[in-house]
């Protein structure tokens, strides 16, 4: 039996996913497309009929659990996607397939191998702003662009906006072979199939640690533009292997960054965190000292450069992230485990931060600091619960849902800013600045001193290497608001779960 298949919204990218799949005749036949359009309702696109409203026809169209539905309005805000999929599985629909974010189409012909299974990312949140990427890609046209962490979450999607970017070459930096591998294949099998523009995709495998083979890479490839989103990053994680946390995070944005200024790299955007506000946790407090080395390489930076980053809070479904680990758990049969009822966190869709990030690289200035406006903060026991509804389950009958306290180096709340950089409205939707906060060069230079025999095997200071505790005191030293958290820690008696 062939498969039918029924496509939502009869517009530009609906019908373009249709000419794919009658040229490619192996995934089933357009059966019809589905709009609420009334000037489309009877109608014919070439040959297929146009029905509708969604919610009038949708019980009469599925019966067989091969039926496929594709939502292919790309422009739909977050509440009518929801809509749409809660009257498609209402009506027994099972296999719901959606095109990626407006941000990835808005400029292109819409294709079938950018189509994904709907998740819970597809309906959670606020809509993400329209951003024209050919627009605000243009300063890209032609460069070289180098991505570090290319395989994580950020990096894979960064790279598969810049498919549309016109740019010469996109370097895939990374030290895991598998997740490079794995997004090398997914753009070249979009490029394949005519997504973007042509770009030569080059995957490299090293280790940002490396300051010798750093700077042989940057020298060699002749890189433009940099987008650093390598970072060890699971916070209980990083509390176990702290050292593991500074030698990445510092020393090996360290190394880019000298390696650009060296070389001339014209534009170098950091990707930071809300754990950098403040920190209380070793991951937070690395990462902090990574915005306050952009500031330093950025006054040091020649008139043509560009040397800035971009902090955010949460993305829903990045790696390791609560979104993933709650389907899991959900999966397993439950419970969902949260730290806190009060817990919250800002939240953004990875396609947006990243249009954000790439917005930003372009009409972001030398030694600025920039913040995406994250919208409102969302509790990790609601969303906890629109998770579990998502998947046709109720909380609490279905799916339990533990609290079992905070982690190594959780807080109930992060905030996105300090008081005093005061952030400022910008021209650009969602995109703020920041007032500088900068550490004098003596303190940030005897802070790296102190933190490099810890990290590096260095002679005549062979105690000093992995010593941890050392690790600790010189950071505590540095930084007040990670030496309050734990001197509280010590005196409350305040107990913190492991890794779940």
């Amino acid at each position: 039996m062939e498969k039918r298949i029924y496509i939502i919204g009869a517009g530009f990218a609906g019908q373009t996913i249709a000419d794919d799949i009658k040229r490619k005749k192996i995934f089933g036949k357009v059966n019809a497309f589905i709009d609420d359009d009334k000037s489309l309702i009877g109608t014919d696109i070439d040959g297929i009929p146009v029905l509708g409203p969604i919610g009038s026809v949708a019980s009469v169209l599925n019966n067989s659990d091969m039926d496929e539905a594709i939502i292919a309005i790309p422009s739909a805000p977050t509440d009518r996607i929801k809509e749409i999929y809660e009257i498609l599985t209402s009506n027994g629909f099972k296999n719901i397939k959606i095109l990626p974010g407006i941000s990835q189409v808005i400029n292109g012909t819409a294709h079938l191998v950018q189509t994904r299974q709907i998740d819970p990312l597809d309906i959670l949140g606020r809509t993400p702003i329209a951003i024209s990427l050919k627009e605000s890609l243009s300063y890209l046209r032609g460069k070289r662009v180098f991505i570090t962490g290319a395989g994580g979450s950020i990096g894979s999607e960064l790279a598969r906006q810049l498919l549309s970017g016109g740019a010469e070459r996109l370097y895939l930096f990374g030290h895991g072979e598998n997740s490079i591998c794995q997004i090398y294949r997914e753009l070249r099998l979009l490029q394949s199939e005519g997504v973007g523009e042509k770009a030569t995709i080059v995957p490299i495998i090293g280790d940002m640690k490396d300051k010798e083979y750093v700077d042989f890479i940057i020298k060699n490839t002749k890189c433009n533009v940099i987008f650093h989103c390598a970072a060890y990053k699971h916070v209980p994680m990083m509390e176990e292997n702290q050292v593991a946390a500074v030698e990445n995070n510092i020393f090996g944005t360290k190394n880019l960054l000298d390696a650009a200024l060296k070389y001339n790299v014209d534009r170098f955007v950091l990707i930071s965190t809300d754990k950098a506000v403040s920190p209380c946790s070793v991951y937070g407090y690395s990462k902090m000292i990574c915005e306050k080395l952009v500031l330093e390489a950025a006054a040091k930076a020649q008139k043509t450069q560009a040397i800035m980053f971009v902090r955010f809070g949460n993305v829903l479904g990045s790696r390791g992230s609560i979104l993933p680990i709650f389907q899991n758990q959900i999966k397993t049969g439950g419970p969902i485990t949260v730290t806190d009822e009060n817990m919250e966190r800002f939240f953004m869709t990875i396609p947006e931060a990243c249009s954000l990030v790439l917005q930003t690289g372009g009409v972001g200035k030398n030694g600025q600091s920039y913040l995406l406006d994250m919208g409102e903060p969302i509790k990790i026991l609601d969303l906890a619960k629109q998770i579990i509804k998502f998947s046709g389950l109720e909380p609490y009958k279905d799916i339990d849902i533990k609290i079992v306290g905070c982690r190594k180096g959780e807080r109930l709340i992060e905030p996105l800013w300090l008081e005093e950089e005061k952030p400022t409205a910008t021209e650009y939707k969602k995109l703020l600045t920041l007032e500088n906060k900068p550490y004098d060069s003596q303190r940030l230079n005897k802070l790296m001193e102190e933190l490099y025999p810890i990290c590096y095997f260095t002679s005549e200071k062979e105690s000093d290497f992995r010593n941890k505790e050392k690790l600790l005191k010189i950071v505590c030293e540095d930084c007040e608001s990670l030496k309050n958290f734990y001197d509280e820690l010590k005196t409350t008696d305040r107990k913190q779960t492991d890794l779940l």
